[in-house]
């Protein structure tokens, strides 16, 4: 299996290209690019920077992927940008690599699909299995758990992070933490309760989706502060992982995490 390279594609001799890679026509591959096995760039996509690719990832017209971060502050320091397997990365997708203020990386994880014209902001760290519907806003130095969907429009801002299975919805405005499991929307976002589609289609039983259902009541009721009702949420769950993932990534955090919209005045 060799590698197929347009003639009017223009890749640097140095770039690293595996056993499968196909590059359509009018792309540009930088020097230090790396495409793994089965990597493809249907056309007119710009590979720039210390980017590397996992295998059978799809990149499609239009996709800046590698150049250097939108911030300030970068002065040409040698951070990374990697993409893992099997993504899908539609038209005029931009990924960008991190900064010598962040982590001097951006990773993205496997089997992400990117529709078109969303962003990944340097710093960014992404899970697996994440959906980005078309022109959502990923600022610098997000953290995203696996199973994540964000919906068109939204924008996330700067260090905030996103937990394992939240949905996040068209158009929302996310300034503090969501949740593993949450599902918000509006701008500003507010917790509109637990995303239990997605829960349903990722396999969880019953007894588990009640118990997080009945952890989350409790979580967000109106008596006490949030602190407390952590800790007995905690106490009362000693035995649920689940939900011990929801309240390890609420103390975790410094940012603040984003609550019901009804719970907004008094928990404050």
């Amino acid at each position: 299996m060799s590698v197929s390279i347009h003639p009017m594609s223009i890749v640097d001799p140095k770039a690293q290209l595996a056993e499968g890679v196909t590059i359509g026509p009018f792309c540009t591959v930088g020097p230090d690019a790396v495409l793994g096995e089965g990597v493809e760039l249907v056309s007119h996509v710009v590979v720039a920077g210390r980017t590397t690719i996992g295998p059978r990832t799809r990149i499609f017209p239009f996709a800046s992927i590698g150049h250097p971060p939108q911030d300030v502050k970068y002065r040409g320091e040698p951070s990374t940008l990697t993409i893992g397997a099997d993504c899908q990365i539609r038209e005029g997708v931009t990924m960008n690599p991190g900064t010598e203020g962040g982590r001097m990386e951006t990773v993205v994880g496997d089997r992400c699909f990117f529709l078109a014209n969303s962003h990944v902001g340097h710093d960014s760290r992404l899970g697996n299995n994440i959906i980005f519907s078309n022109n959502v806003m990923c600022a610098g130095h997000v953290t995203i758990g696996h199973f994540a969907i964000l919906s068109g429009g939204c924008g996330v801002q700067q260090f905030v992070r996103i937990g394992d299975h939240a949905f996040i919805g068209g158009g929302a405005g996310v300034m503090s933490d969501v949740i593993p499991f949450g599902m918000v929307r509006d701008n500003p976002a507010h917790l509109a309760g637990l995303n239990l589609v997605g829960l349903k289609r990722r396999g969880f039983s019953r007894e588990q989706i009640h118990e997080l259902r009945r952890a989350y009541r409790l979580l967000f009721a109106d008596e006490g502060t949030l602190a407390e009702r952590v800790e007995d949420v905690a106490s009362e769950f000693a035995e649920h992982p689940l939900i011990h993932e929801i309240l390890d990534f609420i103390r975790q955090g410094d940012k603040g995490i984003v609550i019901p919209r009804d719970l907004a005045l008094v928990d404050r």
